[in-house]
């Protein structure tokens, strides 16, 4: 059997008037991810993993900020093509391990939803979407609430045929 591993990580600033979405959750806050797209920093970090593991480049290459086809774009729709991706290369998903790091909102109440999401985009099981989170302490950007980032580690096997 072959297994290919990888990581991504993902760097949002958090501004007003903009929603707060996270693995394809919206979270009550009054601060959002700013970016081209939804900027949801845990789906984009698990796309990066994704497409690490088979050498395919990063997100910013498959969905870049220039095409205006992305703008505000669902990121869940990403993940979706992502995996498509995954699955034309032969490959299926095992497990993936995240962390999403910010001092404010409180993410742990949403974690079941965001593994439920997650699981059904990439279909695997619930117990398959490992989620945690953390702060910084208030120290850096994040602990200043200036924005949010997030990891993930993702495990892939060759399909057998």
């Amino acid at each position: 059997m072959s297994f290919r591993i990888g990581t991504g990580i993902d760097f949002h600033q958090m501004v007003e008037g903009r929603g707060l979405w996270i693995g394809g959750v919206k979270i009550p806050h009054y601060k959002g991810a700013l970016g081209h797209s939804d900027a949801d920093v845990l789906l984009h970090a698990i796309c990066d993993a994704m497409l690490g593991a088979l050498c395919l480049g990063d997100i910013g290459k498959h969905f870049p900020d220039s095409d205006d086809s992305f703008k505000n774009i669902d990121s869940k729709i990403l993940l979706s093509e992502t995996y498509s991706l995954i699955k034309t290369n032969g490959y299926k998903i095992i497990n993936i391990d995240s962390t999403i790091c910010l001092e404010k909102p409180k993410v742990m109440p949403y974690a079941p939803a965001m593994q439920e999401v997650i699981a059904n985009i990439l279909e695997i099981e619930i117990s398959d979407v490992s989620i945690k989170a953390t702060t910084t302490e208030t120290m850096g950007f994040a602990g200043r609430e200036e924005g949010l980032f997030a990891n993930a580690t993702v495990l892939l096997q060759r399909n057998n045929f």
